[in-house]
């Protein structure tokens, strides 16, 4: 969490979860841990205190499983299997025996083993630098309270009981807390900790509820009362603001509003330039849940479906039948419309986080991606026959992530040409020209990007590992994270030469990392020669609107002029300046 002080007021900066403005007053929502000491158990009552941890376990996913009809009923049955990934924590078998086993070795009451266990399983976890990864966490902790709650006898403390318009503080909040918020009540929360893609940024964005997570210590910064200010937009807190800062506020928020219903007119029309070019404008989603919400903002497709989510949720690896109905799912959902697949992006900062094992130093240089499912053909082939499986209607697309060199890229074509063979000679239907494509996120595949076109249908370009491998910058990294540009000349190059690469050899390029979503970049991406953008779904609405503002002609006289730019701060100034010049300087954040 930053923070700065405008006159009286402080300014607090988060991670934007939910979009929005509105003012009001804290509700501290004050949930101390509970504390939870160790008592010895007699040999004759072991038994009997297992035996209260199942039925903690079933009490608790009885607890659940009603949030979930709630959620089915009344925002949307999509929305209501997040509760799933908590269901399966719950019962995941390597916990649960674990507990077990610690009860009857160590004769403690099962509240402490419990915990103790928990705290293993997060400790393991936490050694990743995965934002997604350790968003999880989160739901492991709602899971731990609730049972905790439940082994000691304790009401838990729920919001429903709020009935005056507040803002919701709380140190952490669980999806159950966002389901339960009455929307006249809460107008809006913020919490310390949680990230874009945890489920309670994901119901909030569907409820509608203005939002700001990741604040760190934000909670203890506040009191009742106070009056205060939340922009989901931005992400920022801002604390006792004065009256002038409370007509900016009340300005932006009615400008936000007046701009959102002129960007929802754009959702059904297509992304084309003046001039008549048309450029694809997808949505990467983490969760099935997320398509409709895509779909919502305009989406063209599924440009990005990070898939690691089944591997995450799941005690073990998925099954095949698992997979395949999750993929059918999105694709039903998007049909005719085409969703791209992205195979797992796993590595040992995800492999081992049920036992630790395969916990690696640097895991974004390490055993991960194409290299882990190269080493683990039986689980890539489960996965590419419950891809293959889905794409009978013709509408999904494969792609492989972190291919560095051709190789890579034929091997993991020959194990797709084996699943396939496996089916046809199953009678089972599946797209035999499905496209396969791969992310370009890595220098080298950017420059051999020649050499690979002549392998793939197409080139999704991940900006995100890009910048990072390009820059030799580690994003996570607060000290150096000021390095992390964007804009740098290299990065701007690469993603040139990548696109003409691609369409030397016949195959269209899109872009999927973070830079999508910059309507910065938009007009500079246009005339590049850019194909397709895949991006939030929140953000569709105004690239579409700049897509549709300008020519495509003009972009490339655009982008001709950035390219010979030599600095950062240049192109940065050249890219503002030209945005406030087409599209005015209150249009943008």
């Amino acid at each position: 969490m930053k923070k700065k002080s405008k006159g009286i007021c402080t300014i607090y900066r988060g991670i934007p979860a939910s979009p929005g403005v509105v003012i009001g007053k804290v509700f501290l929502l004050n949930r101390e841990s509970i504390e939870v000491v160790e008592e010895k158990i007699p040999e004759n009552e072991v038994s009997k205190e297992i035996l209260k941890f199942k039925k903690a376990i079933n009490d608790t996913k009885e607890e659940l499983l009603k949030t979930r009809e709630k959620v089915a009923k009344q925002i949307d049955p999509d929305h209501a299997k997040i509760f799933d990934a908590q269901i399966m924590i719950l019962e995941d078998e390597l916990i649960s025996n674990a507990v077990i086993e610690k009860i009857k070795q160590s004769h403690s009451n099962a509240e402490f083993v419990y915990r103790k266990v928990i705290e293993e399983t997060v400790k393991a976890l936490s050694a990743t630098k995965d934002e997604y990864l350790k968003e999880r966490i989160l739901d492991i902790h709602a899971v731990e309270n609730r049972l905790i709650y439940n082994l000691l006898g304790i009401k838990h403390l729920t919001v429903e009981s709020i009935n005056l318009p507040v803002i919701l503080v709380a140190r952490s909040l669980s999806p159950a807390d966002v389901v339960h918020m009455k929307k006249g009540s809460i107008l809006g929360f913020a919490a310390d900790l949680g990230g874009r893609t945890s489920h309670v940024a994901i119901l909030a964005k569907s409820m509608g509820i203005p939002a700001v997570v990741g604040l760190k210590n934000f909670f203890d910064q506040v009191t009742d009362k106070q009056s205060i200010i939340l922009d989901g937009l931005k992400g920022e807190m801002v604390v006792c603001p004065d009256e002038e800062t409370l007509v900016e506020y009340e300005k932006r928020r009615k400008f936000i509003l007046k701009k959102t219903e002129e960007l929802s007119e754009l959702k059904s029309l297509p992304a084309v330039t003046l001039d008549g070019r048309k450029i694809e404008l997808s949505a990467n989603i983490e969760f099935p849940t997320d398509t409709a919400y895509a779909l919502e903002y305009g989406a063209e497709g599924i440009g990005l479906f990070r898939t690691e989510y089944l591997y995450i949720t799941h005690a073990g690896f998925p099954t095949e039948e698992e997979q395949h109905q999750v993929y059918q799912e999105v694709m039903e959902k998007v049909h005719p419309k085409s969703v791209i697949l992205r195979t797992f992006d796993l590595g040992g900062d995800k492999f081992g986080h049920h036992d630790g094992s395969l916990v690696e130093a640097n895991p974004f240089l390490g055993w991960r991606a194409i290299r882990a499912s190269l080493d683990l053909p039986d689980m890539f082939k489960i996965q590419l026959r419950a891809m293959l499986k889905a794409s009978a209607k013709k509408s999904i697309k494969i792609m492989f992530p972190m291919i560095s060199e051709i190789e890579e890229l034929k091997k993991a074509k020959a194990i797709l040409n084996e699943a396939k063979e496996e089916l046809k000679r199953k009678k089972i239907p599946y797209d035999e020209k499905i496209p396969v494509g791969i992310m370009v996120e890595i220098p080298s595949a950017a420059l051999a990007a020649d050499i690979l076109a002549k392998e793939c249908d197409f080139f999704s370009i991940g900006t995100n590992d890009l910048i990072q491998y390009t820059l030799a910058v580690d994003r996570g990294n607060e000290k150096i994270a000021h390095l992390y540009q964007s804009f740098h000349p290299a990065v701007l190059r690469l993603i040139k030469e990548t696109v003409d690469a691609g369409h030397r050899n016949g195959i269209w390029v899109g872009l999927c990392g973070e830079m999508a979503a910059d309507p910065l970049a938009t007009t500079l991406f246009v005339g590049m020669g850019m194909d397709e953008l895949s991006t939030s779904a929140m953000a569709i609405p105004e690239i579409k609107k700049i897509i549709r503002s300008i020519s495509f002609e003009d972009a490339k006289k655009h982008a001709s002029e950035v390219l010979k730019l030599t600095t950062i701060d240049e192109i940065k100034r050249f890219l503002i300046e030209d945005y406030a010049r087409r599209f005015g300087k209150e249009n943008k954040g």
